[in-house]
Formats: C-alpha cells, sequence, structure tokens
C-alpha cells in the first residue's frame, strides 16, 4: 500500500473591488463568465464525438476562458442568521485547461474549478478568488504550476474586462 502524501502550502487570496452595485457586478461577471453548457457536452459524449469536438464547445462556451459550472446565491439561508449580506459563489473554469493538469495529477481536480464569489461590500462589491497559481503549484509538477500561471493571467484578463483593479503579480 502506498504512503499518504502531505502538502503544506500558501494560497494568496485576493478581494478585489469592483465598480457599480452588487447587481451590476454579478451581471457583468455571468455575461462574461457563461454557463457551462452541459447538456451540449453530454451530447457529445453520447453521440460518441471526439475531444476535438469537447475543445471546440469549449472555445465557443468560454470566450474569456471560462464558464460557470456551478452557482449558488447564499444570501437567503444567511439571512434566516442575521446576516442580510448579499452573495454569490461560484466553480468557474474550463475543462479544456483543467484536462491540461490532470493528465499529469488527477489530484489537481481538487483545485478545478476555481471557487469565486462576489460580495457586497461596504463601499462596493467584492469579488474574491484565490490566486491559481498558489494551489497549482503546489503539486510538484513544472506542468501543472504552468497552467497556474496561465490562470493567473486568465483571472487579470477578466478583471480587467470587469473594470476591476488587477493585483500586483497576478497579470
Amino acid at each position: 500500500m502506498s504512503e499518504v502524501r502531505s502538502v503544506d502550502y500558501a494560497v494568496t487570496r485576493f478581494d478585489v473591488p469592483l465598480p457599480g452595485t452588487f447587481e451590476e457586478a454579478v451581471r457583468r461577471y455571468e455575461s462574461l463568465v457563461p454557463d457551462y453548457r452541459a447538456t451540449e457536452v453530454q451530447d457529445v459524449i453520447r453521440s460518441g464525438g471526439s475531444w476535438e469536438s469537447a475543445l471546440a464547445l469549449a472555445a465557443s462556451n468560454a470566450p474569456h476562458g471560462f464558464m460557470i459550472f456551478w452557482k449558488n446565491v447564499g444570501t437567503a439561508l444567511m439571512t434566516l442568521a442575521g446576516d442580510a449580506t448579499p452573495f454569490v459563489m461560484y466553480l468557474m473554469g474550463n475543462y479544456a485547461i483543467a484536462e491540461r493538469m490532470f493528465r499529469h495529477d488527477p489530484s489537481a481536480m481538487m483545485h478545478a474549478p476555481l471557487r469565486t464569489e462576489i460580495y457586497r461590500g461596504a463601499d462596493a462589491p467584492r469579488f474574491v478568488i484565490d490566486r491559481p497559481s498558489s494551489h497549482f503549484g503546489s503539486y510538484g509538477s513544472e506542468d501543472i504550476a504552468q497552467v497556474g500561471l496561465e490562470l493567473d493571467h486568465k483571472v487579470a484578463r477578466l478583471l480587467t474586462l470587469m473594470d476591476a483593479p488587477v493585483p500586483d503579480g497576478l497579470g
């Protein structure tokens, strides 16, 4: 039986102000990061389609590199506890990019897709994300680390498209 592996590493979390209202920030994000088209992907799989077909679908589905795999508006539940701050959590990613890490270490899927959140801050809506390279640099694979750095740049580009400041070292 093989040994248990344990990896300690540092993660940088960014909490970035966004322009406009909370509702506008959510709409802008969701317009730039469209929903994952699961039905179309399942159609490719069921029809015996190729990986190239799946890649073409990913390219058309994610014009800025990302799509939303999961969304949770948790505000109502937190309101029961007396916390009325609006927030939405997402899993944002791209299976075409994730596969480039999975082939080297399937456990990299622990961090793909990326967790993101938009919440109403005291003075502006906020976008929260961990630096992708923080996670993917911890796998001991230069190939996976390189994809993590590529994702840093894609997140920086997304923030630019959202008219938000790009944190130092991200882009």
